[in-house]
């Protein structure tokens, strides 16, 4: 049996997990702290080791913010296992507007609160849902902090990782319209996987996430 963690993304928490299976392993969700405005996601990710008691040979597994979050964690805890789900695992990956932002960084101009009612107006890029998935989507970033959001946002554009790290295992959709997968380096391609497909490819993610934690 694994220990393993599980951590959301940007403007979502660990109910984005609700339909994945990982059998009878010991899970953890990891629920957001709030960062202080001088974090990165490095001595983010410190934090969340010593909040949640993260030990070597763990397992962590991220999905978009989260997947950063995983690779900060690897670089300071060596565990059995990374898995990445919509994300993207160093700088070369990042996609083109990363850029853009840091250069123009609106999101500083933009309140915390604001932000999380703009969920409505990025919905688009994350794919389609049903009734339901898209009832959690509104509540998760309405219940979201806007000082983390505003936080989190920042963060994120500043990730740099060019470290190589080992056990690492990459899920990338093939229609995830924030993270392109073609700029994934050797991805496990879902095909026609959203920024989302945690929600509605988890029937697909489950069998990939099994024979993943069966390997050595």
């Amino acid at each position: 049996m694994s220990k393993i963690f599980l951590i959301a993304g940007l403007g979502a928490d660990t109910r984005l997990y609700n339909n994945i299976d990982l059998g009878d392993n010991d899970v953890t969700p990891v629920d957001w702290i709030e960062p202080n405005e001088t974090d990165t996601l490095s001595t983010y990710s410190q934090k969340l080791i010593h909040q949640y008691f993260i030990t070597n040979n763990s397992i962590v597994i991220g999905v978009s913010l989260g997947g950063m979050l995983a690779i900060e964690i690897a670089k300071q805890v060596k565990l059995n296992k990374v898995i990445l789900i919509s994300t993207i695992k160093n700088i070369n990956e990042a996609p083109w507007y990363f850029k853009f932002f840091k250069a123009v960084p609106l999101h500083k101009l933009i309140s915390g609160r604001m932000l999380g009612k703009l969920g409505y107006l990025v919905k688009p890029l994350f794919g389609h849902m049903d009734e339901h998935d898209a009832w959690l989507f509104h509540d998760m970033v309405q219940k979201s902090s806007p000082k983390f959001l505003k936080w989190a946002i920042g963060a994120a554009l500043k990730f740099n990782n060019r470290v190589v790290l080992p056990n690492v295992y990459h899920l990338a959709g093939d229609k995830d319209l924030i993270f392109n997968y073609k700029n994934i380096k050797d991805p496990i391609v879902i095909k026609g996987g959203t920024h989302i497909m945690v929600f509605d490819k988890a029937k697909q993610i489950n069998k990939i996430l099994k024979d993943i934690l069966k390997k050595k």
